[in-house]
C-alpha cells in the first residue's frame, strides 16, 4: 500500500483529538488541542494542521497519509458542512471538509462525532458483532449514532440520530444550546450534570461538599468526586441523571429495538453511580415486549480511540475535492 495511514480527527466541544491510524485500525500516535482556544475557525485549522504535521513527522509518516476522516458535532456526511455546531465556539455553517482539504491538500470526509464513535465501537469495541445498536456519547453534549442492520443511519439529509435533542421536559424545561427547551442534552450531558448540581444546591438546604465550590465553577467531575466520597446530594444528582437517561433509552428502544446501548464519554466512566439508576429506570419504563432484551454496555475503547478510529475509517473512503493542491502529507 503506497499510503498506509489515515488521520482520524475527533472534534469535541472542549477538545479535539487526532491520531495516525493504520489499515488494521491501530492508532500509531495521537495528540490533542483545545477546541475552545480559538475564536476564529481559521486559527483553529492552522493549529490543527501544525500539530498534526508535528505528529506525522515524528512518526515517519510524511507522504504516507491516504486521507483524513473527521467526527464533529452536527457534521453532515453528505455536504461536508457543520451546519449547526451548538457546542462549538464559531458561527455556523462551517464548510469544514473544504477548509481542511485546502489546508492539508489531501482528501477529507466528515460525519457526526457520535456517528464516528459508533463506527469505531462497531469495528473495534463493545459493539463488535452487533448489527443493531445505539451509541450514546455523554460529553459536553449528548450525541448518538444509530446502527440498524449493520448500517449507520444518516437519513435523507445526513442529520438522522440527534437523540440528545429529544425533549424530555415539555413544560419549564431547561434551555438547550440548540435553542429549544427540555432536551435530553440539557440534563444528561456533563454540562447538564453541573446544571443539576446548581439547581439542587439552590433548592435544598442539606450539607454538601459541593457548597465549598463557587456555584458557577462546579463541574461534573466535582459532582463525581463528591459522590464517590459519600456526599448524599451528589449521589442524588447522579440518581436524577440516571433516571432521566433510562427513561430516554426506553423510548429509543421502541424506535429501533437495538440489541444494546453503548455508552461512551466522561460520564460513562461514573460506574454504578450512573448505571444503577439508569438500568432501574430503563427496566421500569421499558415496554413489556422489549424487557430483558436490551443490554447497556460501556465502551471498551480508550476514551479518544472510538471516535478517532471511527473517523479514521472515513479517511480511506475520502474523495479529493476539485482544485485541491497536491498532497502534502
Amino acid at each position: 500500500m503506497s499510503k498506509p495511514y489515515v488521520i482520524g480527527i475527533d472534534m469535541g466541544g472542549t477538545n479535539t483529538v487526532f491520531g495516525i491510524v493504520d489499515a488494521r485500525g491501530v492508532v500509531i500516535a495521537s495528540a490533542s488541542i483545545k477546541t475552545q482556544k480559538h475564536s476564529d475557525i481559521n486559527n483553529y485549522i492552522d493549529e490543527l494542521y501544525s500539530e498534526t504535521m508535528r505528529l506525522v513527522e515524528a512518526n515517519d509518516a510524511v507522504g504516507k497519509i491516504h486521507g483524513i476522516g473527521i467526527g464533529a458535532p452536527n457534521a453532515n456526511y453528505y455536504t461536508g458542512i457543520i451546519e449547526d455546531g451548538v457546542n462549538l465556539p464559531w458561527p455556523t455553517p462551517i464548510p469544514l471538509v473544504q477548509l481542511v482539504s485546502e489546508k492539508f491538500g489531501i482528501p477529507v470526509a466528515i460525519t457526526n462525532d457520535a456517528n464516528a464513535a459508533a463506527i469505531g465501537e462497531m469495528t473495534y469495541g463493545a459493539a463488535r458483532g452487533l448489527k443493531d445498536f445505539i451509541m450514546i456519547t455523554l460529553g459536553t453534549g449528548v450525541g448518538s449514532g444509530i446502527v440498524i442492520n449493520g448500517q449507520l443511519v444518516y437519513g435523507h439529509d445526513g442529520f438522522a440520530g440527534e437523540l440528545g435533542h429529544v425533549i424530555m421536559k415539555r413544560n419549564n424545561g431547561r434551555l438547550c444550546g440548540c435553542g429549544r427547551t427540555g432536551c435530553l442534552e440539557a440534563y444528561c450531558s456533563a454540562t447538564g450534570v453541573a446544571r443539576t448540581a446548581r439547581e439542587f444546591l439552590e433548592a435544598r438546604t442539606d450539607a454538601s461538599t459541593l457548597r465549598e465550590i463557587p456555584t458557577e465553577d462546579i463541574t461534573s467531575k466535582d459532582v463525581y468526586d463528591a459522590a464517590i466520597a459519600g456526599d448524599r446530594l451528589a449521589k442524588d444528582i447522579f440518581e436524577f441523571t440516571g433516571n432521566m437517561l433510562g427513561e430516554a433509552l426506553a423510548d429509543f428502544t421502541v424506535f429501533s429495538s437495538p440489541e444494546a446501548f453503548i455508552l461512551f464519554g466522561g460520564l460513562a466512566k461514573s460506574g454504578d453511580l450512573l448505571l444503577k439508576p439508569l438500568r432501574n429506570s430503563l427496566d421500569k419504563n421499558m415496554m413489556s415486549i422489549f424487557k430483558g432484551k436490551v443490554k447497556v454496555l460501556v465502551s471498551e475503547l480508550k476514551e479518544a480511540d472510538a471516535a478517532v478510529l471511527g473517523a479514521s475509517a472515513l479517511g480511506w473512503e475520502a474523495k479529493p475535492m476539485v482544485n485541491i493542491v497536491p498532497p502534502q502529507l
